[in-house]
């Protein structure tokens, strides 16, 4: 389960672990000789006709193996636990996965910056996420637009958006960051997003690849064509009429 030989030695075995838990030698000794007793009187009950007392027998002898293989802590049956898990909850993972793959694919249409607020809100509100903060350069690089730079502060767009149970920003410091940096599909940077999440019991139901890998290109890009090209309009018009 662990992707080593079987036969490799470690300390992964019963009696290993036993000893780890602070029992003696003649304690384990005696633990595991009182277990393979219940399994021998266990087993004369499989002798016994009919089918019913050897269905019975079985439950209780997994749930007896299941309950004495989670107090020894291995970690290969809590990553089962975890898979078995993702398994049933199959369906809310494709819902997340869906939204940022149907965003994704709507940001390379995107006409307008206000379109990009709206597609990045539905986006998030249809998954695990709790908080996200865009900041975006509106001018392109042929002006020397540096989002790091004093001079073109004013330059940024910022939005940011949370679902309506989080307090924003009281509660952004409660949970973990991903922070994306959005390069178009030129090589050029043009801003950062921040995704947060608050602290769950409940894992993030969806695949991260998602965010990571063609989502951050195509906001970019998305950007860089709504932000970027007006502002350059604007500025063309505003040289030609004082030339005029």
């Amino acid at each position: 389960m662990s992707g080593r030989p079987i036969f490799d030695p470690d300390r992964e075995q019963i009696h290993h672990k036993l000893l780890d838990r602070g029992l003696s030698q003649k304690q384990v000794v005696i633990l595991l000789y009182g277990v393979s007793a219940i399994f021998g009187l266990l087993s004369l009950l499989l002798l016994a006709p009919g089918g019913s007392s050897i269905g019975l027998t079985l439950v209780v002898l997994g749930v007896g193996i299941w309950l004495g293989v989670q107090q020894l802590g291995y970690l290969e049956f809590g990553e089962i636990q975890r898979v078995a898990q993702r398994t049933l909850e199959q369906r809310r993972i494709f819902v997340n996965n869906l939204s940022i793959r149907r965003a994704t694919e709507l940001l390379k249409s995107a006409g307008d910056y206000s379109q990009v607020c709206r597609i990045l809100e539905s986006a998030f509100s249809a998954n695990d996420f709790d908080v996200f903060e865009l900041e975006a350069a509106m001018l392109p690089e042929e002006f020397g637009a540096s989002l790091h730079s004093s001079s073109s502060l004013e330059r940024l767009v910022r939005f940011s958006w949370a679902k309506p149970t989080v307090v924003y920003p009281e509660d952004v410091g409660t949970g973990w960051l991903l922070n994306l940096e959005l390069v178009t599909t030129g090589n050029r940077r043009c801003g950062a997003m921040k995704i947060r999440r608050l602290y769950s019991k409940r894992p993030v139901l969806m695949d991260i690849n998602f965010l990571t890998s063609g989502f951050p290109t195509a906001l970019a890009d998305a950007l860089d064509r709504t932000l970027g090209n007006t502002e350059l309009q604007r500025d063309k018009k505003s040289s030609l009429a004082s030339y005029r």
